[in-house]
Parts: structure tokens; C-alpha cells; sequence
């Protein structure tokens, strides 16, 4: 198996384009929008920016991290090397001339599924490697359930000679709530008797249960625990408050002492807190910072108003703390090397002088053979985690982890001393998904699936027990819709790959509420709320109208997990409501009303080709669910329906006489066309429904529209979707498939877009897109919508056939 690391040697690396005097670090296995720093959850989603729109091209110095939707979330990072300070992370201010200290020299970037890993020259003197592990375990759900994070910097000398060094790094109140006025409380305090440099392996003794088909409860009726009262969502959204930072001290990224050496301080006062050699201190040091007023269910700016936020690390001799304004607790460190262990008590608002929460260890000398690290976790504790209308009426779902630990010290505990047992599970996920992205289309495809992981897994979060997990997905920047049936259709292909369960896991909330009653119309509900973590359905049957396209996704989706998990048992339980979702099916799929499909910014058409293939294929899936569960009268039908319906429909949606032949954007619209990507779904299931012609067709067709970064999505707009791209191209012939990953890598290369990946761009520009009416562009961003970059793994495990012998109920019940 090739390493993921041989691959990022093996490609390319892109440039920034600094001017030539200047140092350039390099990319590799490209330069991302945004780079992944800590993205576990919706809330745990701490990024830097780099396309040109606003960020800096992809340096950690000189620059804040950012939350996904824009807003400054402080990070800082500072080193003193032979008393001489320098930047590593962040754009902080200290009072020695009001600025940032000098910038560290970025040498070059990588990224894996897992990790996004900088390297340093500081100085000419220290080399240092700052690694951001977010860590994703698709079958462990003990550490999957975790929205924690690790940072860990390694020291060496640079040129030989022993050096001097301390290391500092802080956050801000700014994460826990987007309402910059809200008031933060905190305390500091150390968890005795672990450390990594202490534990073993795991602190928690008990077997942890098997995130497979085994694990699935079979029961008709789902429980949960459950809370006393809760605070109805309560959210509001205004303007968030963004801290000035002043410029770095040099200009661009370069090595400071190539022009001038920064001030170098003296310590004032050689007697560190914390450094008396009689004793050696253990355990785990930690902040932790919280809204006073704590909101349950509710964000401001996408960020939630309630839990409590943890920033970790070893409680080891010479480490030193502080609470305090950002400019007075960073100055010291930059004065004497170290902190004075004090913690201010006057709670304020988050942007009220800042309080800061900091982190600084005197590593002493660092030389030829003694490298120096020193780990780092940001963690969000939150026992209670979605308002759900479940069975029972609304009800507090609590987070998954709660299962697995006594309360929040037990988790943060198990999370800190875990990091090298988390870090070798995901050098394994690395490798297996650069390998197997490598094999199934080359390394500009790993360079897109091992960019899309983490910012897929962290759209959803994992809620309730383990006998019953429930996974509850937000549907990010777009809307913030809670499980929205065509945001988990193009995510999904990430979970048929890496665990279909979970795929179950994410339906599993949209049956029990619709099988409960609450949603009064035939065909499938679009969500199950209007805004996350909020999932209180729709009671008065008026959310997003969007119902074939949301039928047809849950009956494709569904007997996708079915077919992989061999778990006809799932679709007995679920046999009606899909039934009457088909029924719709059967009345609306041949021709479509006019109405809106997954791509809802185009607006609404009558006769969608794509829109209409999607439902037919539906038809046809529901035929095997009938097939799996008995119902032999049923399957023979629908399967009549379906074949009958996907010929009419090559011949009201294929246009065979241009030059070349392709399918139309509606019937009827001969010159027009768009991405058929909703064929898709016949190759997933393996259903042989639709010809093999129509996916000659449109691989032929397809090279003769690409513009610069892809395949527009139709004839009305410029813009494209590169999750629909996918979908196209994994059905499309090898040479169409390697043009469709080739100009996607490009963009992601080259995209001047700075927020976390969009789905959704102009394909001649690459920047956002501006659909007419609207006179502002639209604004896709860290949507877990590029699962969709799976879909040529997940077409590794469709079967063969998906056409199901017709079963007796005997055997059925059996199966």
C-alpha cells in the first residue's frame, strides 16, 4: 500500500505566488480554499483562509483562524527562540510596538484526510512542525462521538547549535458563542493523574460496542434520554464583531532575519512559576470557557450558545499559564519567556479586552538530539445535543459520548491521553483512502477525497445511546436545516464507502418522525427543522417543497444501506411509508410539475430531465425493496412501471439528433442540456434500468461543454456543482471521468474562494456565482455535500446485480 505521505511527494506542489525575494512555502498535494485546522462538528469548525477573495494564501502566521462562516475564532501561536520572538500562528498584538511579532518562515504544507501539517523555519535557528489532527473513526463511535481536536507542535535545532526556547499558545473567548456581547465565564484547574506522557492506552475499561449491523436495535419503538425542561430555539443573528489586528512586523512570509532580527527581550525575572525541580507536576492542564448565559439548542452566527469549551494540555514541569486581555497576556509572554500563572476574575463580554487563555512551557535548550513537543486539544463539551421530535413528542437527545463517559472530565481525560492510539487510526484512514482513491482514479482524485473527509464528517454529529444511535446532520451555510433528505443524498457516497451504518444512523430521525404522524403529507418531508440543532419537524406540512426529489433520494438511500448491510429487516420496518412514498413516485416521476429539484438556486422548472430519471430510478428501487421483503405482487409491478417509464422518458428527455446527442435540461428543450447526475443512483443500486447508451451519450457529450473548471450544471447559468460532478463523472467513461477530477483539482488549486469547500461555483471564473436576478453572489460553504467526491469508492461495493430474487415471506423472515 503507497503511504498517503509518498503521494504528496509524488504531486505536484503549488506555489504561492509571493514575489520572488520572498520565501514560498510549498502545497501539497495542493493549496486548499481553506485549510482544515479543528473540524469535528457544525460547531467545532476552525479554519484558515487562503484563496485570494480574503485570505492569505494559505500561511498560519499572520492571519486568525476562522470559524466556517467567516468569524474570527483567536488562536495564537508565539515562540521565543535564544530570546528572540516570532509568530507561528495568528496575528496577534502585544504592547512592543503595538504589532504582531515577527512572522515564522512557512516552508512548505501538506494535508491528509486527517491532518493539516505546516513546517517552519524560525529563524534559521528552530525547525518546527505543527500538526492539526482531527481525527475520523467511521466504526469507532466511542472516539467518532468526540468533537475534540489535537494541535501538536514538534522543535528541533535548525542548524545544529542548542538554542534556547519557549513555546506559548492561547484561544479567545470567541469561540463559545457568535454573540460577541455575551458575557464569558471561565476557570482553570488540572485533571490529576493523566497525561500522555503518563497513560498507556485507554483509561475506559469497558468492551465498546460494535458500530455495525450488530449494533442496530430492531425495535419498533426508538427511546431516548431524556432532559427535563429545555429552552426553545432562541437564536438570533447579527453582525459579529471582528477584533483589528494589526500587520506583521515584516512584510510577506519570509525569514525575519534575512532584513532585521526582532527585539529581543530580556527576562526580567529568571525564577519561572512552576520550575522548582523538587517536585514534577502530572495530570492534564485545562481552560475552560463558557457563555454565562447559557442558550440550550440556539446559535448566534452559527455558532452555539451553549456548552463548554476546553483548551488542554500536559501539565509538565516549567508550564506556566494565564487568563487575561489578549495584549497583556501575550506581552508578557514576549517580555520573559513565560507566564505568572494568574487568572483574571472579572467575567466581560467576548469582545471586552479580549480574555485570553493561555498556555506557555520553557523547553530550556533545544539541540542536535533533543527534539522538543509539546500537544495541545481544543475540545467542546455539550451533554444535550439536538431538540428532537421523536415518538414521543420534542425531546432532549443527548450527545453520543455521554454514553461512554461519566461527564465531561472522563471524556476530556480519555481524548487528551488517546492522541497517540487516535493518531495511528488515522495515519490507517489516510492510507486507505489515498490508496484506494489512488487505484480507483490517481492522485488528483486523492488530492479531492482526502480534502472533503474531515469538512463531510463535520456537517454531522452523533447523538443518543448506543443501543440506538441517532446521527443528525446540518445542513451548513446553506440554510441550516436539520437532516435535509437531498444534503445527505450527495453526502452520502462518503458513508457507503467508510460505514453504511451511519447512513442508516442519518435516516433513522427522518422515518421516526414521519412514521410518528407528525408530517401530514403523502410524499417525503424536505427536513426535520428549520434550524439546527433544532429538529422539531413540520407539523403544519410547509417546509422546502421538494417532493419527488426527496421520494426518490430516500428510496435510493435506503435500500443502498440495505443492500451493503444485508438488512432486509430495516426495509420490513420501514415497508409502508416507502410504499407511499413510491406511490407518489408512480404519479409524478414520468412528468414532473413544475417545481424545484436539490439545485433550488436554478428555481423552478416543469419537466425536468435529471429531476424525472431520479424518480423513475426510485420506482425501481422500491421494486426491490418489495422483492426483499416479500412482496412479490408489489415488486413485479413497480418494476413494469419503471421500465416503462425509463423508455418514455429516453425518448421525451435524450435529444438524438444533435451533434452530439444529449440528454435536455426539460423535455421538449432541445437546446439545452445539463449533468445527468441523477443516473447515478442506477449504477449505486446496480438496477441495470437505464441503458448503457444514455451513459455513452452523455460521456461523449460532456468533453464538448467543459469550460475552464468544470461542466456548467445547465444552460441557464455558468455555475456548476462539483458534488453533481461527481456523480456524473463516476458513471461517465474513464477519459470523461479523468476530465471532470482534472479541472475540479484545478479548482481547488486555484480558486480564489476562501471559506471552506464550495460545492457551488462559476465554472468559467471559479469564483462564487451570481445568479441573475440577484446582484450578490451565492454563498455554498463547508456543505458535507462533498461526499459526493466519493462516489466512485462507493461504486466499489454496488453489487452486481441489484435485482433481487423474489422472496416468500418465509425466506424473507429468515434473511
Amino acid at each position: 500500500m503507497r503511504s498517503f505521505l509518498a503521494l504528496v511527494v509524488a504531486a505536484a506542489t503549488s506555489l504561492v505566488g509571493l514575489s520572488d525575494a520572498q520565501a514560498k512555502s510549498t502545497f501539497s498535494p495542493a493549496r486548499p480554499p481553506a485549510i482544515p485546522l479543528a473540524v469535528r462538528s457544525p460547531y467545532l469548525s476552525c479554519w484558515q483562509q487562503a484563496g485570494s477573495d480574503q485570505g492569505n494564501g494559505g500561511y498560519l502566521a499572520g492571519e486568525w483562524p476562522t470559524f466556517w462562516a467567516g468569524q474570527i475564532l483567536g488562536w495564537t501561536g508565539l515562540i521565543r527562540v535564544d530570546d528572540y520572538v516570532f509568530t507561528w500562528m495568528g496575528a496577534p498584538v502585544t504592547s512592543q510596538g503595538n504589532s504582531t511579532p515577527p512572522v515564522v518562515n512557512q516552508t512548505a504544507f501538506y494535508y491528509t484526510s486527517t491532518r493539516s501539517v505546516f513546517q517552519f523555519d524560525v529563524g534559521g535557528l528552530i525547525n518546527m512542525t505543527v500538526e492539526f489532527l482531527s481525527n475520523v473513526s467511521p466504526t469507532d463511535y466511542k472516539r467518532q462521538s468526540l468533537p475534540f481536536s489535537y494541535m501538536n507542535v514538534d522543535m528541533a535545532s535548525l542548524d545544529g547549535l542548542p538554542h534556547t526556547v519557549q513555546l506559548y499558545s492561547d484561544i479567545t473567548a470567541e469561540w463559545i458563542s457568535g454573540d460577541r456581547l455575551a458575557i464569558a465565564e471561565w476557570n482553570y484547574d488540572v485533571i490529576n493523574g493523566a497525561s500522555t506522557a503518563t497513560a498507556k492506552k485507554a483509561r475506559n475499561s469497558e468492551p465498546e460496542p460494535s458500530a455495525g449491523p450488530a449494533l442496530e436495535a430492531r425495535q419498533d419503538q426508538e427511546s431516548f434520554t431524556t432532559y427535563g425542561t429545555h429552552t426553545a430555539y432562541t437564536g438570533w443573528r447579527e453582525a459579529v464583531v471582528h477584533r483589528p489586528s494589526a500587520p506583521p512586523a515584516t512584510s510577506g512570509h519570509i525569514n525575519p532575519l534575512a532584513t532585521a532580527m526582532p527585539t529581543r527581550q530580556k527576562a526580567t525575572n529568571t525564577t519561572v512559576p512552576g520550575s522548582d525541580n523538587s517536585t514534577q507536576p502530572s495530570g492534564i492542564a485545562y481552560h475552560r470557557i463558557f457563555r454565562q448565559n447559557q442558550l440550550l439548542f440556539s446559535e448566534t452566527s452559527d455558532q452555539t450558545d451553549y456548552g463548554y469549551w476546553y483548551y488542554l494540555t500536559d501539565n509538565t514541569k516549567n508550564l506556566t499559564h494565564a487568563i487575561g486581555e489578549d495584549i497583556l497576556v501575550r506581552s508578557a509572554f514576549e517580555t520573559d519567556g513565560y507566564l505568572n500563572n494568574t487568572i483574571d476574575g472579572n467575567f466581560r463580554a467576548i469582545n471586552d479586552s479580549f480574555p485570553t487563555f493561555a498556555f506557555s512551557k520553557d523547553f530550556g535548550t533545544i539541540g542536535r538530539n533533543n527534539s522538543q513537543s509539546m500537544l495541545f486539544g481544543i475540545a467542546l463539551a455539550q451533554e444535550e445535543a439536538v431538540q428532537f421530535e421523536g415518538a414521543n413528542g420534542n425531546q432532549s437527545v443527548p450527545s453520543l459520548w455521554t454514553s461512554y463517559f461519566s461527564d465531561e472530565l472522563d471524556a476530556m481525560s480519555f481524548y487528551y491521553t488517546d492522541y497517540a492510539e487516535a493518531s495511528t487510526q488515522a495515519t490507517a484512514l489516510d492510507n486507505q483512502i489515498a490508496s484506494d482513491s489512488d487505484a480507483a482514479a490517481g492522485s488528483n482524485y486523492t488530492l479531492m477525497t482526502s480534502l472533503a473527509v474531515r469538512q463531510a464528517f463535520g456537517g454531522i454529529y452523533l447523538t443518543n445511546t448506543t443501543d440506538t444511535p441517532l446521527v443528525f446532520l446540518k445542513e451548513i451555510s446553506s440554510d441550516g436545516n436539520v437532516n435535509t433528505v437531498d444534503v445527505i443524498f450527495p453526502t452520502h457516497p462518503v458513508f457507503i464507502y467508510l460505514n453504511p451504518v451511519l447512513l442508516k444512523q442519518l435516516l433513522d430521525p427522518l422515518f421516526i418522525n414521519q412514521e410518528a404522524g407528525y408530517w401530514p403529507q403523502a410524499y417525503s418531508i424536505h427536513d426535520i427543522g428549520n434550524m439546527y440543532p433544532n429538529a422539531t419537524g413540520h407539523n403544519d406540512g410547509m417546509d422546502e417543497m421538494q417532493p419527488l426529489e426527496e421520494c426518490g433520494n430516500m428510496l435510493i438511500m435506503t435500500l443502498a444501506y440495505a443492500q451493503r448491510a444485508n438488512d432486509n429487516a430495516y426495509l420490513t420496518k420501514h415497508y409502508d411509508i416507502l410504499r407511499q412514498w413510491n406511490e407518489y413516485l408512480v404519479e409524478e416521476a414520468l412528468i414532473p410539475m413544475n417545481q424545484i429539484s436539490t439545485d433550488d438556486f436554478a428555481g423552478a422548472l416543469a419537466n425536468q430531465t435529471n429531476l424525472a430519471i431520479k424518480g423513475i430510478i426510485g420506482i425501481q428501487a422500491m421494486a426491490q425493496i418489495a422483492n426483499r421483503t416479500g412482496h412479490a405482487e408489489d415488486g413485479a409491478n413497480y418494476t413494469n412501471i419503471a421500465q416503462s417509464y425509463v423508455t418514455q422518458w429516453q425518448s421525451l428527455g435524450i435529444n438524438t439528433a444533435a451533434n452530439p446527442p444529449h440528454a435536455t435540461l426539460a423535455y421538449g428543450m432541445n437546446d439545452t442540456h445539463g449533468l445527468l447526475y441523477n443516473v447515478f443512483g442506477d449504477k449505486e443500486l446496480g438496477l441495470g434500468l437505464v441503458p448503457q447508451t444514455v451513459y455513452d451519450i452523455q460521456s461523449n457529450f460532456y468533453p464538448t461543454v467543459f469550460e475552464k473548471y468544470g461542466v456548467p450544471l445547465d444552460t441557464r447559468h455558468n455555475l456548476t456543482k462539483n458534488d453533481e460532478a461527481m456523480f456524473a463523472a463516476s458513471v461517465s467513461s474513464a477519459d470523461t471521468r479523468a476530465e471532470f477530477i482534472n479541472v475540479i483539482s484545478q479548482w481547488i488549486n486555484e480558486t480564489p474562494t476562501q471559506f471552506p469547500l464550495t460545492d457551488l461555483y462559476d465554472a468559467i471564473a471559479g469564483d462564487y456565482p451570481i445568479v441573475s436576478p440577484a446582484t450578490t453572489p451565492i454563498f455554498f460553504k463547508n456543505r458535507p455535500v462533498v461526499g459526493g467526491y466519493f462516489s466512485i469508492l462507493a461504486l466499489n461495493s454496488a453489487p452486481t446485480t441489484g435485482i433481487y430474487p423474489v422472496a416468500n415471506a418465509t425466506d424473507v423472515a429468515e434473511s
